[in-house]
């Protein structure tokens, strides 16, 4: 039987998501692991592990911690939020323009 996981998923992709920030800032592999290791009280083989893990997965690690196809998912949804949002705005503002000419005409 395993050991019980010390660190959620989330906790991972955190963690794989600062260490890819550290390498866009121009540090090195090892400095980056170091350095995330010891913000968030991971060990920097455990840190290399969950990083090997996520390229042979082929999910690119992203600043946010989500894979590609996660994000896109999530920038869909929220387009569509947006749209729907922006309809109700036009809507309520012909609403309100027509009132106020109603009113200016009595």
């Amino acid at each position: 039987m395993s050991a019980p996981r010390k660190f959620d998923a989330e906790t991972r992709d955190r963690a794989v998501g600062m260490y890819a920030d550290r390498l866009r800032d121009g540090e090195s592999k090892l400095a980056a692991r170091r350095k995330v290791g010891e913000l968030l009280g991971i060990n920097p083989a455990t840190l290399r592990n969950w990083i090997e893990a996520a390229e042979k997965a082929e999910r690119p690690v992203q600043p946010s911690g989500l894979s590609l196809t996660d994000e896109n998912a999530r920038l869909k949804k929220e387009n569509a939020e947006l749209r729907r949002a922006n309809e109700i705005l036009k809507t309520a503002s012909a609403f309100f323009a027509q009132a106020e000419l109603d009113r200016r005409l009595r």
